[in-house]
């Protein structure tokens, strides 16, 4: 049994999770295995998150496996880089929290539960990823479903059909008007073993022919009416090679790639509601062994602000809207991860949501509030300034290098904390001074007094302008006694900004991002692009006090006053060189909601 190497937190509870407990009381398995099967035409969302974290975390509630399977039946719209993407993105995800329960197979290996007629079972069972393993893939199983196709035709129970793709559609009726039957039904097996062997030799053009099952043309549900379980697409697969012309359906592959991986709890979304009963016909009609896999629907997640489309997101991509798939401000998993959302975060999130059989849309401030509560507990604290003003305090001397000491990680039990350096110039935020303030302004005016965080007080003595009006700097002096220590550190005023040395600080690239859609329901919209937000990402040239030149990319800060930020991937590695690229730091998420009412 799989050791836990953290305790585990109580288990949510839901309706799957009380199904899986009833199945485990009545040892009705020997071993719980549920899988996640993504097809590797995009990149994985945030919606797929609530998926996997669903289907590792009940495998790790009960000791099971849940195995990575590619749903790769579709070559035309599958590639290498999609396998690659969704691999990393699932064990980032699962790091240290449900990774032990991630099922590999042997690398080149291919699980084979057990013949048509029942002969053998040599399942190989899920393994430990490592450098010999790979993540299961359909793709792997197509000599099985093949053999299995062969099995379904001499029991009368699927037949070669000449109809084309547009006919097809026509014979299969509509909701309350039944379907009629394809001319080619009653085709003898001999027949359509025949030209089903010559499917797969590459005898005949794409949509020349498919093999569909044999069920119901008049069932109340459509998907019923003799589903297509294979189809001639000469397209080379990313996995296969040029070996097969012939692809089976999703539908048909599933269900038998599940009973293949012995995956005890298929969990899929309530679409598939009803193409259940078809996953069972297959499994039954086969005659296989038991135990057989069971099929559970359950609601995806639909999130404010947020398009979760493949197809949309790929528009987004290609027409330049974004900068790629991991651009940050979209909900794909590397896309968060690159914006600097923590894995726990997403995690507590999709957990917090629950499972239910009804559709509903989920305010996005809910996942907001989950990130800006993992990263207030966890990220580092440090000043920064994103549009800086210069102030020079005069009573400092120039040169003059004051220690303050700054808070590291308030939140922990043992704060620690850092030194920063007081100067005769430092930057502030230009939106800390107002020249002609508003009523109860409580920052930086002429002849005003303010605190410098973690420093002392200051007062502005003149505003220094250029010959456009133009504010230059502004000077002041530091009231020096207010310092930690100092006599007078007691002393209050209404404002305290935040600052950095203009000597001890590095130059960095911060990229501001905000929602990417202006509307809260943005795949309703005729034409979802034109409710994109335009003011998505701005782009400022920031002042960083001097520590965070070593910051690390999986380091998460909080910038005092002004929200979470993480380093990008494109930021240079080590100390930033003079007249060399610039750090670059995103935002992860404000401080506050700014979107709120």
């Amino acid at each position: 049994m799989p050791v836990e190497p953290n305790p585990p937190a109580p288990a949510p509870s839901d309706f799957i999770r009380d199904i899986v407990a009833a199945d485990v009381t009545q040892k009705r398995y020997a071993q719980i295995v549920t899988r996640f099967p993504p097809e590797p035409n995009g990149y994985l969302h945030l919606g797929h998150a609530k998926s996997i974290c669903l289907n590792f975390g009940i495998a790790r509630e009960n000791h099971g496996r849940c195995n990575l399977r590619f749903d790769d039946t579709n070559p035309a719209k599958e590639e290498t880089e999609y396998v690659d993407s969704i691999t990393a993105d699932v064990r980032w995800l699962i790091a240290g929290w449900a990774d032990h329960c991630l099922g590999f197979k042997p690398n080149g290996a291919s699980p084979a539960r057990t013949t048509v007629n029942g002969q053998s079972d040599n399942y190989l069972g899920p393994v430990a990823p490592g450098a010999n393993s790979e993540p299961f893939s359909a793709s792997s199983y197509f000599d099985q479903l093949y053999d299995y196709a062969v099995e379904l035709i001499k029991r009368g129970k699927a037949y070669v059909c000449d109809l084309s793709p547009e006919d097809t559609d026509s014979y299969r009726g509509a909701p309350g008007r039944p379907g009629k039957d394809s001319p080619f039904r009653t085709r003898t097996v001999a027949e359509n073993l025949d030209l089903y062997t010559r499917m797969k030799t590459g005898d005949f053009p794409d949509g020349a022919r498919s093999l569909r099952s044999k069920i119901d043309m008049a069932s109340p549900n459509m998907w019923l009416r003799d589903p297509l379980l294979y189809r001639i697409r000469h397209t080379a697969h990313h996995h296969t090679g040029d070996k097969w012309c012939i692809y089976p359906l999703y539908d048909y592959a599933h269900c038998l790639s599940d009973y293949l991986e012995g995956v005890t709890h298929s969990i899929c979304t309530l679409e598939f509601v009803d193409h259940r009963p078809f996953y069972n016909w297959i499994l039954e009609k086969l005659g296989l062994p038991r135990p057989l896999p069971h099929q559970y629907e359950f609601a995806k997640l639909n999130l404010g602000y947020t398009i979760v489309s493949k197809r949309k997101l790929l528009q987004l991509v290609s027409e330049k809207y974004v900068s790629g798939w991991d651009d940050p401000r979209m909900p794909t998993l590397s896309g968060l991860r690159r914006r600097g959302i923590p894995a726990s975060a997403i995690r507590a999130f999709v957990t917090g949501v629950g499972v239910t059989k009804f559709d509903s849309l989920t305010e996005v401030s809910v996942f907001e509030n989950a990130v800006r509560h993992e990263l207030n507990a966890a990220a580092q604290r440090r000043l920064a300034v994103l549009k800086p003003v210069k102030l020079v305090l005069t009573n400092i001397p120039a040169g003059e290098i004051l220690e303050c000491a700054a808070t590291n990680n308030p939140q922990d039990a043992n704060p620690t904390t850092r030194k920063i350096a007081l100067t005769r110039e430092v930057f502030i935020e230009a939106d800390d001074f107002a020249e002609v303030p508003p009523p109860k302004y409580f920052r930086l005016k002429p002849g005003g007094e303010v605190r410098l965080k973690y420093a002392c007080i200051i007062k502005c003595d003149e505003v220094v302008k250029n010959a456009a009006g133009a504010i230059t700097e502004l000077r002041g002096t530091a009231d020096l006694t207010t310092r930690a220590g100092g006599p007078n550190v007691d002393k209050k005023v209404k404002g305290t900004i935040h600052w950095v040395s203009a000597s001890k600080c590095v130059d960095a690239e911060v990229r501001l991002y905000d929602r990417l859609f202006n509307v809260a329901e943005p795949a309703a919209e005729d034409d979802f692009l034109k409710v994109v937000n335009p003011r998505s990402l701005e782009i400022v040239t920031a002042k960083l006090e001097a520590s965070l030149a070593a910051a690390k990319p999986e380091d998460r800060f909080q910038f005092e006053r002004l929200g979470y930020f993480a380093l990008d991937k494109d930021s240079p590695v080590g100390p930033p060189l003079a007249g060399g690229p610039r750090l670059i730091f995103n935002r992860t998420i404000s401080l506050k909601d700014t979107w709120a009412k």
